[in-house]
């Protein structure tokens, strides 16, 4: 997350000419500046709630966007070149292995919240910082796809669906933390990053072998 990286040619998006490609290639740049951009301070404020508040899920929501920002760097590296193309089997992989490296972490660190049985603390920021996510980011990730569909950029068709995935966690994550707060419920934190850990699988997965352009 071998299959082919492409598709019948029948279900090939037309290739846009020099100009629009030009166009598209620019817009890509912008969307990719502006995820690295929100993601940072998302990770800086989902990291430092995650921690003070004991909260696993929070902890790993605040990792998932190190990891976006690492994918987003991918595609602005394949960018950054020439020849795009030729560089978008290396950004593939290393998308697909962000997913993974997330889901080993999260992991391990729900597991140990699960066995040991501390509770996560209520956190109003964390609570905030999902909602907000949750707006956000299903915009910038529909704007990504569109863009990289056009392209026919499999690697930023790739990071929409890290930035959707982040759309995801943000539910899960409110749902997690709100259980928690609401009733006490301790389980359901490490259990809301369980879900993140195994969605990462998924899209790490496809990532890998380049099956992410059409569907």
């Amino acid at each position: 997350m071998t299959t082919p990286l492409a598709g019948p040619a029948a279900a090939s998006p037309p290739t846009p000419g020099p100009g629009r490609r030009a166009v598209l290639t620019r817009r890509v740049r912008l969307l990719v500046a502006a995820t690295i951009t929100y993601n940072v301070v998302e990770a800086a404020v989902g990291i430092t709630a995650g921690v003070a508040a004991s909260s696993s899920a929070l902890i790993g929501f605040g990792l998932d966007s190190l990891i976006e920002v690492s994918s987003a760097a991918a595609v602005a590296w394949q960018f950054a070149g020439p020849d795009p193309r030729s560089r978008e089997r290396i950004a593939l992989r290393s998308i697909a292995l962000s997913f993974y490296a997330l889901a080993v972490f999260v992991t391990v660190d729900a597991v140990r919240a699960l066995v040991t049985g501390g509770p996560a603390e209520h956190s109003s920021v964390g609570l905030a910082l999902a909602a907000i996510s949750l707006a956000v980011m299903p915009l910038l990730s529909y704007a990504q796809r569109r863009s990289g569909r056009e392209l026919g950029s499999r690697t930023a068709v790739a990071d929409s669906k890290q930035t959707l995935l982040c759309t995801y966690l943000s539910g899960v994550l409110l749902v997690g933390l709100a259980l928690n707060s609401l009733f006490g419920w301790s389980w359901a934190d490490p259990v809301a990053a369980l879900v993140i850990a195994a969605v990462a699988v998924r899209e790490g997965r496809l990532a890998w072998r380049g099956d992410t352009c059409c569907d």
